[in-house]
């Protein structure tokens, strides 16, 4: 699943090539792609046509587009393989093409004739609209916390709510209701710098410790984010369909008997939540309770 660096990379690209667009026409080539609008398709396409978009916001892996004048936004679902392309209206459909959002060029646009696709080869994905909050996020994510690259992201109550939670740390950073954006791969990478291995009870935690860990996570994030994000494949890709390269950056995740870069310990993956936790077993001891 793409995390906080990769969903900001579609949105940064989103703000520059879609927002203050008014849109022309919605198709909607897959009924799925538009299922958690409960209202349907063509609800969905009313309710987009004649009005502009705003500026594309994002909390955590959460991504979405203001429609201005509406109290709306629309949602975007990217699940496992769901990208957000800026095509010509010229180039070709993609294969896995869901869903295409047409703008009222004006002359003085800075990318007339593009439009907006949603692209989705395992249909896990989706777009939809959802009213906002006051604090103009959509209902349905109202419930999700600030992100650690958010400048109102509390440091102290984060510290306090490890120490209440009575879970261990890597279980805490996936709790997108404590943490947001931080997911599998971002989560090995900085208890890796932070020397933790992944069960260490976050009752545990000192107050100089969820700092350390803190900036372990901004770090790794904005390195990521400072070079496309990660990508595996050809799924994670920025608007203009480019991938990331941070994977060859990984120092954890993914590098299952490789030397570990700070000890050259080979590096150890476990099942862990049906996924996998990658880790050096000398310097991320695990929990004398383990």
């Amino acid at each position: 699943m793409p995390e906080l660096p990769e969903v900001e990379v579609v949105r940064r690209g989103l703000d520059r090539w879609v927002a203050h667009r008014t849109v022309a026409d919605v198709e909607v080539m897959h009924p799925r792609a538009i299922r958690r609008h409960l209202a349907g398709a063509d609800d969905f396409a009313h309710r987009l046509k004649g009005h502009a978009f705003g500026a594309p916001m994002r909390r955590g892996k959460y991504l979405w587009i203001p429609v201005a004048d509406t109290g709306t936004s629309v949602l975007a679902h990217l699940g496992m393989s769901g990208q957000l392309l800026v095509k010509t209206q010229q180039a070709p459909d993609e294969k896995h093409l869901r869903i295409r959002v047409r703008f009222e060029d004006a002359p003085d646009d800075a990318a007339p004739g593009t439009e907006l696709r949603f692209v989705d080869q395992r249909t896990f994905g989706g777009l939809s609209l959802h009213e906002n909050t006051p604090d103009g996020l959509p209902d349905v994510i109202a419930h999700i916390a600030r992100d650690p690259l958010d400048p109102l992201f509390d440091d102290e109550a984060f510290h306090q709510a490890l120490r209440r939670s009575r879970t261990t740390i890597k279980r805490a950073l996936l709790n997108q209701s404590l943490i947001s954006g931080v997911g599998n791969i971002y989560a090995d990478e900085a208890l890796w710098r932070a020397r933790l291995h992944y069960e260490r009870p976050t009752a545990s935690f000192t107050r100089p410790r969820s700092t350390e860990l803190l900036g372990h996570v901004r770090d790794v994030m904005n390195a990521a984010l400072s070079v496309g994000g990660t990508s595996f494949d050809s799924l994670y890709v920025n608007v203009n369909g480019e991938s990331g390269y941070f994977d060859r950056s990984l120092d954890a995740y993914g590098r299952e008997d490789e030397p570990c870069r700070r000890c050259g310990t080979p590096i150890r993956r476990r099942p862990w939540m049906n996924r996998s936790s990658y880790f050096c077993p000398r310097c991320q001891r695990p929990p004398r309770s383990s």
